[in-house]
């Protein structure tokens, strides 16, 4: 595991073309892609670790990923999502394929497997809702055109300001069409089954919001995303920070941990530097935010009024909500244990929506979704590296307001009610784990579960978001979540000014490098 160095005050006199805030995917895009033309960057993690959702964290003989579970399309060499990992990793970083059924979705009267490639899809499919096949098609055309045509609508983002405003009805109208309809409201039209839109959407807890309040063009691209299949990094997740910082490294470039931003500074309209936590101050001609819309605005950008009006643009938004994970150390290796490395959705009934507002009403509810992942059998590696042993994530939404109690309190010293609590919650996410994985009862060997308070900490969301911003169909309206913003010489990356997910994140890496550098990236690194 790479040792990451932590910031020190003698640092603040080194010279930097480009501060980047935040280590996430977007910000090591924009490192190594800002890097290979020449400029000299800083990134400042306010975490001990680098990598954001992409880092992993140990106990005992157990290491989880906090992040990422799978992703799609890196199997084919050819593939922009994996040629453009193979940029940021300089070639190092390899990947596992998970078994064709990526995804089951468990109701209590039966499961639905979702198989690549599509054309096995359709054919499940068919197979559980006999008669539909030409209704599926019709299914998956509607989700390749709103992937086409959220090209444009995302490229718009990277052009000049007045250049994307003279060509922004062209380039996001067709897309609009799709964005601006509710998953609910399309899948309905084409199949009027509620049972079908139950098992359709049984992704939601990627994208963070069910059928009745997500866009369709946000359901889309995880869709499109998945239906070739999953994969995994071997190596465990931090294998994704571990190569790219090694390569912005090799070009110069520097990463710090522990290296708090308190504020960006600006003088007269334009970003000069940043103060650190503990007071530091580093001047650069370019500063990138990828802290998150909410932090950088609500927070980075510090009380003086004119900047209210990039607070009020914060009125306009919603974080998504938030979620516990409860991470599982089996003492049994996956193969003993016969664990798959397919992920299992399991849920109350076929109404998400439902199963929501009732566990937000009353956490007494059933849990409206349990997402279970075997990150020791999608990573060859796992058994190399802690023989005997494999791991398990059980993870389900959570609300703000049940931890709002213990808002403010230290990570690790919240208190005996507080632990209870997170005790309660394990318990409740352990018997669905034993419904449908038993072999892992006698096998347990540790648990820990992460909160919102958790995410808060540590991940510095403020209300411990899942996603960031929430994908409704009002989102994609934010003409200002782009890479350019009102202040000279800042700019935005991360999965707010594109969509969620490390993929997506990592996009908008590209398009902010676009934007900064006025070239286009896109076609340079990944063709047409």
């Amino acid at each position: 595991m790479k040792k990451w160095h932590s910031w020190k005050p003698e640092y603040a006199t080194e010279n930097f073309d480009v501060i980047i805030i935040g280590s996430g995917i977007s910000g090591l895009t924009l490192g190594v892609l800002l890097s290979k033309y020449g400029k000299r960057v800083l990134i400042l993690e306010k975490h001990f670790k680098v990598g954001g959702w992409t880092h992993t964290f140990k106990r005992k003989n157990y290491e989880w990923d906090v992040g990422i579970h799978y992703i799609g399309e890196v199997h084919n060499l050819q593939s922009p999502v994996r040629r453009l990992f193979d940029i940021l990793s300089d070639g190092q970083l390899e990947w596992h394929k998970m078994n064709d059924n990526y995804d089951r979705i468990i109701f209590p009267d039966n499961h639905y497997n979702f198989n690549a490639p599509y054309t096995r899809f359709i054919d499940d499919m068919v197979e559980y809702f006999p008669g539909t096949r030409d209704k599926f098609q019709e299914y998956l055309q509607m989700i390749n055109a709103s992937v086409k045509n959220g090209l444009p609508f995302y490229a718009n983002k990277a052009l000049p300001n007045w250049l994307s405003r003279l060509t922004y009805n062209k380039m996001a109208n067709p897309f609009h069409k799709y964005a601006d309809v509710t998953t609910r409201e399309v899948i309905m039209k084409i199949f009027d089954d509620e049972q079908i839109l139950g098992v359709l959407t049984g992704q939601w807890g990627d994208y963070g919001l069910p059928p009745s309040q997500s866009s369709f063009a946000m359901h889309a691209l995880v869709v499109r995303h998945y239906l070739d299949g999953g994969n995994y990094p071997i190596g465990t997740s931090r294998r994704i920070a571990e190569t790219v910082t090694d390569y912005i490294e090799k070009m110069d470039g520097k990463i710090y941990v522990n290296a708090g931003v308190d504020e960006i500074i600006t003088e007269r309209g334009k970003a000069i530097g940043v103060r650190m936590s503990n007071g530091d101050e580093i001047k650069a001609p370019m500063l990138i935010s990828s802290a998150g819309i909410m932090n950088t605005f609500g927070k980075l950008l510090k009380s003086d009024s004119k900047f209210d009006v990039f607070k009020n643009k914060l009125k306009k938004i919603t974080p998504t909500f938030s979620y516990h994970s409860l991470y599982i150390g089996l003492n049994k290796s996956s193969e003993e244990l016969n664990l798959q490395n397919t992920n299992l959705w399991i849920y109350p009934g076929y109404d998400h929506d439902k199963n929501v507002n009732d566990y937000f009403e009353d956490s007494s509810a059933p849990l409206p979704v349990t997402y279970l992942s075997f990150p020791a059998a999608k990573d060859p590696a796992a058994e190399i590296a802690h023989p005997g042993f494999s791991t398990m994530e059980a993870i389900t939404v959570a609300n703000w307001s049940d931890f709002s109690r213990w808002k403010g309190l230290p990570w690790k010293k919240r208190g005996e009610a507080y632990e209870n609590h997170k005790e309660e919650l394990s318990q409740k996410l352990l018997k669905t784990v034993y419904e449908y994985v038993p072999q892992a009862k006698d096998a347990l060997d540790y648990h820990e579960l992460s909160t919102p308070l958790t995410v808060n900490s540590l991940a510095n969301y403020p209300e411990g978001e899942m996603y960031g911003i929430e994908h409704s169909p009002d989102r994609f309206r934010q003409r200002w979540l782009r890479p350019q913003t009102d202040i000279k010489n800042l700019f935005l990356t991360g999965q707010d000014v594109i969509t969620v997910g490390v993929t997506a994140a990592m996009y908008s890496g590209l398009v902010t490098a676009s934007a900064i550098l006025k070239k286009n990236l896109i076609k340079d690194f990944l063709g047409k």
